[in-house]
């Protein structure tokens, strides 16, 4: 009889050790379809077995993407070669099948690996499906760049962030870590996290923008872009005076480490101004100039703070500073021209106003003959001004200006 427990015991421990695929499981496994698969999943997670069914179900959605693919990928074969050798005719493929299926394929390995990792029964790690997964998908990734630049073109700005996004998070997911990337860098990462980051923030998720523009920032070919992008997502859902404030905090941490970003220095400047902390603001410009007493935008931030305190001469010392280092700049020209104006007008001497004026007549069509479409700044009217001073009201030059000013 205790023999008989004994084998009764064993029988049942092996029926245990070796059970079959849950109902569930199967059903998933029997699928025909992708979509039926997906669906089935979806439905069905929470009653599979254990982890290694989770694992094995996601395997089969790789699987099912990836015959897609296959499919795919064997009529653009057909067609190059029908095309090289003037042989056979070539047959349409579904373009945009064949990028989203890759992306389930990377999206569903990625997910089976998060199952095929985890520890079984006995707390061992036996992973199934990593290495041949890692091994045929990071071959196939170049091929997610194209598909975002397909969506690109389609205006299919979902797609596009699906794509890039893929090619950014697999980069570093735990699934190909096998693989040796020392051997071929990755010399896309930097600009496809980059344009990831832009249509992120296109589709509304601005922490998925700002993750992937922290990529681009490791990457020297793409970081000036990065950080200019980085700036703009920092200022973006600013709804009251304290976001403001915070803002201006994140802005100066920034400008600690990045002192030579021309756009974050003006950023942060105008926030200062815009804030009326006005003590912080001459403090940034001031040891700018301390630093580079050259530098066109403090000159140029400068200038506009005092042209708008109605320090009128201080304004034209800034801005002839600025023109002195970059004198194309149409904005700051048309500034200085337009302060130059109302010095003249301050000025009771009629022959000292003519000096003045014409000084700004100088600097103004320099920035009419820059701009004349006046798309960079309205220079005509503060030239219409200087010239009526000097020439009168019914000189040809000024009544041109008055019709370009009607």
């Amino acid at each position: 009889m205790k023999k008989l427990m004994i084998a009764a015991m064993m029988l049942l421990g092996t029926s245990a050790a070796f059970a079959g695929d849950s109902e569930p499981l199967k059903a998933i496994l029997k699928a025909k379809t992708y979509a039926e698969a997906e669906q089935l999943v979806k439905s069905n997670l929470s009653q599979l077995a254990n982890d290694a069914e989770k694992a094995k179900a996601y395997n089969k959605l790789v699987e099912l993407a990836l015959d897609k693919v296959s499919k795919e990928q064997g009529t653009i074969t057909s067609n190059q070669v029908a095309k090289q050798y003037g042989q056979g005719k070539e047959e349409a493929y579904d373009t945009i099948g064949f990028y989203n299926a890759l992306y389930d394929a990377m999206k569903n390995a990625i997910e089976c690996n998060v199952y095929d990792q985890k520890p079984d029964a006995k707390g061992k790690i036996k992973p199934k499906f990593e290495t041949k997964n890692a091994q045929r998908l990071y071959a196939m990734r170049l091929n997610l760049i194209n598909g975002g630049q397909a969506a690109s073109q389609a205006d299919n700005k979902l797609m596009a962030l699906q794509q890039y996004g893929m090619y950014v998070d697999s980069a570093f997911d735990p699934l190909f870590k096998s693989i040796d990337k020392s051997k071929t860098p990755d010399q896309y990462l930097g600009e496809v996290a980059r344009v990831a980051g832009v249509y992120a923030f296109q589709n509304k998720n601005l922490d998925l923008a700002n993750k992937y523009v922290d990529v681009a920032l490791q990457d020297t070919a793409t970081f000036k872009e990065a950080l200019n992008l980085k700036v703009y997502l920092m200022s973006q859902n600013l709804k009251n005076n304290a976001d403001s404030v915070a803002y201006a905090g994140q802005l100066k941490d920034l400008y600690a480490k990045y002192p030579n970003n021309s756009q974050i220095f003006a950023t942060l400047a105008g926030l200062y101004s815009s804030l009326k902390q006005t003590e912080a603001f001459d403090k940034l410009i001031s040891e700018k100039l301390a630093v580079d007493p050259k530098y066109a935008i403090a000159w140029e931030l400068k200038g506009q703070q005092e042209m708008n305190a109605n320090k009128i001469d201080d304004a034209v010392k800034s801005f002839t500073a600025a023109v002195e280092t970059d004198g194309e700049n149409v904005v700051v020209l048309t500034y200085l021209g337009f302060c130059l104006n109302a010095k003249a007008g301050n000025l009771q001497d009629p022959n000292g106003r003519k000096v003045v004026y014409n000084e700004a007549i100088k600097y103004l069509e320099k920035a009419k003959s820059l701009d004349p479409n006046r798309e960079k700044a309205n220079w005509s009217y503060p030239l219409y001004s200087a010239y009526y001073g000097v020439y009168g009201a019914n000189d040809a030059r000024t009544k041109e200006m008055e019709d370009l000013n009607k």
